[in-house]
């Protein structure tokens, strides 16, 4: 059920492509998926009509794909198209990456062919600040800087996979091959739950025939129409969407 929110006039936190603001209640806030899409740490930056609502609906729809798996998220409901009403957490600063096929930074920094299916998927995991370019972050790391402790971060690696169980069996019937994707964690009430977004802007998507990119690639590396791409990704996965 959607309902309405009043949003304050200056946002509490303004990240690349979203804007997060307080709500009346204290325990919830309010996040608008903006237009804007980046690239390369924002280096690139541009506006594209409508990517607000597109991701703001792949969120909605696969956190409640998520929450009936079990899974808990910061979702509690949509207050507009772009507008997502969301349990307000402590969030953790790491940024947790499954990969199934190596693609972008890993072919960079690893001797591994894009498209190279992986054994088994791999998590990754990085201290997520912009200043220090994101480095990557192993466990040890982890525990001794006091960002989780070792039960809690088995148990984010543990909801990371399991996303990634139940995403990948849903993008192969719809008939695309769930490369690699983002997620971070935050905590309320002494739970871990899955916050930020799950979208196009977090994941990278390529169709399983033909190998077409239905990301942000197609934005980073000029390869078409990054909202046609979008919309292709929203009408597979929501066949009666419409924008």
């Amino acid at each position: 059920m959607r309902g309405s929110s009043v949003i304050p006039a200056k946002p509490l936190y303004e990240g690349k492509a979203k804007s997060v603001y307080t709500s009346e209640n204290p325990d919830e806030l309010i996040v608008v998926f903006r237009n804007d899409m980046t690239a390369f740490n924002g280096v690139k930056h541009d506006l594209f009509t409508d990517k607000g609502r597109l991701n703001a609906t792949a969120s909605e729809f696969f956190m409640k794909m998520l929450e009936a798996e079990g899974i808990k998220t910061h979702y509690i409901r949509m207050s507009a198209p772009d507008t997502m009403i969301v349990r307000r957490l402590e969030m953790i600063p790491l940024e947790v990456i499954v990969r199934n096929v190596a693609a972008g930074s890993m072919t960079k920094k690893y001797p591994v062919a894009e498209g190279t299916v992986l054994d088994w998927p791999v998590v990754t995991i990085d201290y997520k600040d912009d200043e220090r370019g994101d480095p990557m972050i192993n466990d040890d790391l982890i525990q001794v800087l006091h960002i989780l402790t070792g039960d809690e971060l088995t148990q984010v690696k543990k909801i990371a996979l399991l996303v990634n169980t139940v995403l990948t069996r849903f993008f192969d019937e719809c008939g695309i091959r769930l490369v690699d994707f983002k997620l971070e964690f935050g905590k309320a009430g002494g739970n871990i739950f899955l916050g930020d977004e799950i979208s196009m802007d977090s994941m990278r998507l390529w169709d399983k025939e033909t190998g077409e990119s239905f990301d942000k690639d197609v934005y980073r590396f000029n390869k078409g129409d990054v909202i046609t791409a979008y919309r292709n990704v929203l009408k597979r996965i929501i066949p009666e969407f419409s924008l």
